[in-house]
C-alpha cells in the first residue's frame, strides 16, 4: 500500500476533491516504505522496516484554510477527512498572505526512482552489515554503522487542475569505526538513488584506515590554518553550505535579517560575494543527483543559477514575496550542486605544504546569523598535512568560521561528489580559524 502508482494515488485525490464544498481543495498523498539496519560494537543491533502512506486535506473559504490528515482512504475516512478540513477553514483568522492555489503547471520528468533500490531485501543489508563488520574485525578494530534504504512517492491535485506525482528511490549509509581503545576514529557517509552505485566496503575500508590513523593524535596550537574539507565537513544536517543555501531568502534579505541584506533596504542580488570559482546552481535533472520536480505548493522546480563565478544570481522568493516584490517566484529545490575541480582528497593534501585535513564537523551552531557565523568541532579523523603528506592525526579542534568568508579564502577546490543529495566538493580553504583545543575522539 504504501506506494502508489500515479493513477492509484490520483484516484484517491479525485475522491477528496469530490467530496469538498470549499472554494479551493487541495490534496497531497505522502508514501513511503523503508528498511533499515543498524549495527554497533560489530554486531547487528536493530533491523526492521515500514510502510506508511499519509493524506493531507487542505481547504479554503475565501482567505480562511484548514488542514486535516488521515491515513486511511476508504469513503467514510476520506470524506471525514475533508470534512474536518473544511471546520478547521471556518473557525480560521483570514490568511493577510493569501496565495490562490496554482492551476495547472508543466514539470519535469528526472530519474529519481531506481527498481533496484526498491527491491532491497533484508539479507542484502545483512549482507551490508556483516561485510562491513567483517573488514574490522581482523584488524581489531569496531564498525558502528546505519543502513536505510526503500521507495517514496508524493502526489498533489488541487480543484483548480494542478496535477503531480513522482517516485523515489533513496540509499543512505553511514559509518564509524573506532579502534579497539577508542582513541582513533573515522568515519564516511554515502547516499544514492541507485544502489549499484553504492559499496560498503569501499566506505568501511575507507572509515577504517582513518580509524587506523588517528590513534596518537597530537595536540596542535588553535589558530588561522590551511584546511582542506572533506565534503562530510560541508554537507549534513547542520552543515556549513547548508546553511549558506538556506540563508538564499529574498523576503529574509529585504527585511534586513540576512547577510543578504543592504543597509538602508533591498538585498545583495546581482553582486559578488564570493571567490570567482564559487558557481552553485540546482537542477532535478542532475543525472548523479536528481531531484523534486515540484515543491510544496505545486510550483515547479527548474534549474536555478544560485551563485555564477561568485554572483549571486537569484534568490529565493515565495509566491506571497514574489507578488509583493514583482518578481517571478521561486520553487526551493530538493538539491544543489557546486561546481568544483577534477581534483581528488589525495590531489588536494599533496598540493599542501602547511594544512589540515579535516573528515567531518559535528555539533554546528550559529553564532551570528546575519553573517552566518558559526561555530562546532570537528570529529572522526583530523590530520596534520606536512610537505603534501599526512604527517600525524591532530587532536579535535572547536572552529569559529563563516561560509561566506570560507568562499572568499578558497585555494582549491576538488571534485564534486554526491552528499544528502547534493553536489559538493572537497575544499581546501586558507586562513580557517580554529579558537581551541578539544580532547574528545
Amino acid at each position: 500500500m504504501a506506494i502508489l502508482s500515479k493513477d492509484e494515488a490520483q484516484a484517491i485525490l479525485k475522491k477528496v476533491l469530490g467530496f469538498s464544498t470549499a472554494d479551493e481543495c487541495a490534496g497531497q498523498l505522502n508514501g513511503r516504505t523503508t528498511g533499515n539496519i543498524r549495527y554497533a560494537r560489530n554486531n547487528v543491533s536493530t533491523a526492521g522496516s515500514s510502510d506508511n502512506v499519509s493524506l493531507a486535506v487542505e481547504a479554503r473559504f475565501g482567505k480562511r484554510s484548514g488542514v486535516a490528515t488521515c491515513n486511511q482512504f476508504d469513503d467514510a475516512t476520506l470524506r471525514r477527512c475533508v470534512q474536518r478540513a473544511e471546520e478547521i477553514a471556518r473557525l480560521a483568522p483570514e490568511d493577510p498572505e493569501y496565495m490562490p492555489m496554482l492551476g495547472p503547471q508543466q514539470f519535469l520528468t528526472p530519474t529519481t526512482y531506481a527498481a533496484a533500490t526498491a527491491g532491497i531485501t533484508a539479507d542484502y543489508r545483512a549482507q551490508v552489515a556483516a561485510d562491513s563488520i567483517a573488514l574490522c574485525e581482523p584488524r581489531k578494530l569496531t564498525a558502528a554503522g546505519y543502513l536505510e534504504d526503500g521507495p517514496s512517492f508524493v502526489a498533489i491535485r488541487n480543484n483548480k487542475g494542478l496535477e503531480g506525482y513522482q517516485q523515489f528511490t533513496q540509499v543512505d549509509f553511514s559509518v564509524t569505526v573506532r579502534t579497539a581503545d577508542g582513541t582513533g576514529s573515522g568515519y564516511a557517509v554515502a547516499d544514492y538513488t541507485d544502489v549499484a552505485k553504492f559499496n560498503a566496503k569501499s566506505l568501511t575500508s575507507l572509515a577504517a584506515a582513518k580509524a587506523a590513523g588517528s590513534v596518537g593524535a597530537k595536540a596542535i596550537e588553535p589558530g588561522k590554518y590551511t584546511v582542506i574539507l572533506e565534503p562530510a565537513a560541508l554537507v549534513s544536517d547542520e552543515g556549513i553550505l547548508n546553511r549558506l543555501m538556506y540563508a538564499l531568502d529574498a523576503r529574509e534579505a529585504d527585511e534586513g535579517r540576512s547577510f543578504l541584506s543592504k543597509k538602508g533596504g533591498g538585498n545583495k542580488l546581482g553582486e559578488k560575494l564570493f571567490d570567482s570559482r564559487v558557481s552553485i546552481y540546482s537542477d532535478p535533472l542532475n543525472a548523479t543527483a536528481p531531484g523534486r520536480v515540484f515543491d510544496g505548493d505545486g510550483l515547479p522546480v527548474k534549474r536555478m543559477n544560485w551563485v555564477e563565478k561568485g554572483v549571486m544570481k537569484n534568490l529565493y522568493y515565495s509566491r506571497y514575496w514574489a507578488e509583493k516584490s514583482k518578481k517571478p517566484a521561486t520553487a526551493f529545490p530538493s538539491g544543489w550542486i557546486m561546481e568544483g575541480g577534477t581534483q581528488s582528497v589525495e590531489d588536494l593534501i599533496k598540493g599542501t605544504a602547511k594544512g589540515i585535513l579535516v573528515t567531518r564537523l559535528w555539533y554546528i551552531r550559529d553564532v551570528d546569523p546575519q553573517t552566518l557565523l558559526v561555530t562546532g568541532l570537528t570529529r572522526d579523523g583530523t590530520f596534520y598535512i606536512e610537505n603534501g603528506k599526512i604527517k600525524h592525526p591532530i587532536k579535535n579542534m572547536r572552529f569559529n568560521e563563516s561560509p561566506i568568508i570560507m568562499l572568499n579564502n578558497i585555494e582549491a577546490m576538488g571534485k564534486p561528489v554526491r552528499l544528502g543529495g547534493n553536489m559538493v566538493p572537497p575544499l581546501k580553504i586558507r586562513d580557517f580559524t580554529f579558537t581551541s583545543l578539544s580532547d574528545a575522539v
